[in-house]
């Protein structure tokens, strides 16, 4: 019981950093091609984990392999758009100046009620406001509304808007990030700075957000 144990976690944390070494990307951005060796590399290491019997190099090896093929594949996609064409597919446009490209639709399987779906996720309730519609290769769709339903920008508008700078929480449940405070150009000192302005003291704190020109704001902890 021990042992199984044992050869689970040690293949929980080597399955772990083979995914690492692929990417970050969550499944929904994956490829095809990201997506098979995944469930591939899952099906594998179960194998020793079921039966002890079995050495662990049995799991680990293939594992390493698709992972090394993987990674040789992303290299070679960049390098070769006709490689990345062959392996991923392209962008399908399935509407066009506001016209539905019945035919594409049909070669996707891709039925009216999944584009609304889709549509409405992005805030989009109404085919008649998409001027062009894109399926792209990882299944998510990217669109541009017709002009007069696009929302006006700032500098078209002529409005002047203040750059903060990226915000972003440097302190979550009393414990100071320290790689969210290098994104916003801060250090700890700054932090400290803030909370004694505020008469606060960190593990008083549940969050707090800061930006490039100071600006913050604190949540403090319940009870």
């Amino acid at each position: 019981m021990i042992i199984s144990i044992i050869r689970t976690l040690l293949l929980y944390v080597f399955v772990i950093l083979a995914v690492r070494l692929m990417g970050k990307r969550q499944i929904s951005d994956m490829q095809p091609s990201e997506i098979v060796v995944t469930l591939i590399i899952s099906d594998i290491a179960a194998i020793p984990m079921q039966n002890t019997s079995q050495p662990l190099l049995s799991g680990v090896i293939p594992v390493l392999v698709l992972v090394a093929l993987e990674i040789i594949a992303s290299v070679l996609m960049m390098k070769s758009s006709k490689f990345r064409h062959l392996l991923c597919g392209s962008p399908i446009v399935i509407i066009e100046d506001g016209r539905i490209i019945q035919n594409q639709m049909r070669r996707l399987r891709l039925t009216t009620e999944d584009l609304c779906v889709q549509l409405r996720q992005q805030n989009i309730f109404s085919l008649e406001d998409v001027q062009y519609c894109i399926i792209e290769t990882n299944g998510k769709i990217s669109l541009i509304e017709k002009p007069e339903k696009r929302t006006t920008k700032a500098e078209e508008s002529g409005i002047e808007i203040q750059d903060n700078k990226i915000e972003t929480v440097v302190v979550s449940d009393g414990q100071i990030l320290d790689n969210s405070l290098k994104l916003c150009g801060k250090e700890r000192s700054d932090v400290y700075n803030i909370l004694k302005r505020e008469k606060s003291s960190l593990g008083d704190v549940f969050i707090m957000t800061l930006d490039a020109l100071g600006n913050y704001s604190i949540v403090e902890q319940e009870g």
